[in-house]
């Protein structure tokens, strides 16, 4: 965290110095979400532990476990509130649905495409 944090700023846009630690949330909080129910490694208290002292984002976990959401990178990308148009973030679009030569990425986290369905 510390090295993305400290990683160089220059020749990035405003939005893509954070995009770094975006990744590394999503990484802990999906480790522990798929160590808890996808593995059944974990105890419910550890996940509690872990949920309450922030080392997993319980919403982002919860939005998992819902039909369509399985790949969800982050939960400003599903909130309307944030776009120009009052839609859901450019990423959420399934790959099929989008031109195969465009390279998008969210302005938020950095991600290509976590629709489920892709």
């Amino acid at each position: 965290m510390r090295d993305a944090e400290n990683e160089s700023h220059e020749g990035k846009r405003k939005a893509e110095t954070s995009w770094p630690i975006f990744r590394i949330h999503h990484q802990r909080s999906r480790y522990i979400y798929e160590m808890y129910y996808k593995r059944k490694a974990i105890s419910k208290d550890l996940y509690e532990y872990c949920i309450k002292n922030g080392h997993a984002d319980e919403n982002l976990i919860a939005k998992w476990r819902k039909v369509g959401y399985e790949k969800l990178c982050c939960l400003r990308c599903i909130q309307p509130r944030d776009t120009n148009f009052g839609t859901t973030c450019v990423c959420r679009v399934p790959r099929g649905k989008m031109d195969e030569e465009k390279v998008i990425e969210c302005l938020h986290c950095g991600c290509r495409g976590c629709a489920s369905g892709s």
